[in-house]
């Protein structure tokens, strides 16, 4: 249970795209840039742990670590990637117990969203983790929950749309918007575009900390609260509040599609937290929020919508 030396190794394998090689440590060395005695030292380890074999001094993949070819384990251990690098911050896990404040700061001298903003590649990464992560939920969240009784629905922090375009696909008699940051908002902007909802569809760059387009009947916070402390997300859910608008949070519940780990990793990176549905409506409550209902949406995922009053 203490050992680093695998998760390192396969983290480091990840990032160097080892298994898309076979061959000598050498051959493999001079595929990824890397010092051949150094990688056939991890070459051996992994072997050790069953991620390669090794046949008269040749290495390849076994089925398990052919998985590493695959984007998903990619986008979670490349520690040049957003999610990867983000991991990396466990490393100074216990300043965070002994203060309660983010290891991310820490580790890397500015939060997490700063250093998208900062490393263009890394925000990417972290849009392209996320679309991989909705792949097969943003079209539950669409068929799941009543989003036909709305004309205009507003996906605040909504990535690059993936989760509002599934929505407007199901429900053509939907408008929405997208608000986001840049580049993000761009993207949104290209893929409702290559989806044919340019009509229907926009993107707005700004935050939802900021005061949000006013005038739709519902706003939309989709894996966003889980990413703050109570402060902020009480700012985020009151700027929601704002437009008059039903408010509809979607997030994984904590015990209900939220794991210990992923908990104590919000923690970590973020300072944000996974959290129950009283948890939740007790910040809505403080907001000025009233919850009207509990929708299971999609694996892992619950909605909970409320409205001002």
């Amino acid at each position: 249970m203490a050992d680093l030396a695998t998760p390192m190794a396969i983290r480091v394998a990840a990032t160097l795209g080892l298994a898309e090689h076979e061959g000598t440590a050498q051959d493999l060395a001079t595929a990824t840039g890397t010092s051949a005695p150094a990688l056939e030292c991890l070459l051996d380890h992994l072997v050790a742990a069953g991620v390669f074999e090794v046949d008269s001094g040749r290495y390849r993949p076994t089925a398990l670590g052919a998985q590493l070819r695959e984007e998903w384990p990619k986008l979670l251990l490349d520690i040049n990637r957003a999610g990867g690098r983000a991991e990396l911050a466990f490393a100074d896990l216990l300043g965070t117990i002994t203060t309660g404040a983010p290891a991310y700061p820490r580790r890397y001298g500015r939060d997490f969203w700063a250093d998208l903003d900062a490393h263009p590649e890394l925000r990417r990464s972290f849009d392209a983790q996320m679309n991989w992560r909705f792949r097969e939920q943003a079209g539950q969240l669409a068929d799941r929950f009543d989003w036909g009784r709305f004309g205009t629905v507003v996906d605040v922090g909504g990535g690059d749309g993936q989760v509002l375009a599934a929505i407007l696909t199901a429900h053509p008699g939907l408008r929405g918007q997208v608000v986001e940051l840049a580049p993000t908002a761009d993207a949104a902007r290209a893929r409702f575009e290559a989806a044919g909802l340019g009509d229907r569809a926009n993107a707005v760059t700004g935050s939802f900390f900021d005061p949000l387009p006013t005038g739709a009947d519902a706003y939309l916070l989709s894996d966003i609260l889980h990413d703050w402390d109570d402060d902020n997300a009480r700012a985020i859910l009151t700027r929601c509040r704002e437009t008059g608008g039903t408010v509809v949070v979607i997030e994984p519940l904590r015990g209900e599609g939220a794991t210990t780990g992923i908990d104590l990793f919000m923690l970590m990176c973020f300072g944000g937290r996974e959290r129950t549905v009283a948890e939740l409506t007790a910040l809505a409550e403080d907001c000025g929020l009233r919850r009207r209902s509990v929708t299971p949406v999609a694996d892992g995922r619950t909605a909970l919508e409320f409205t001002a009053g």
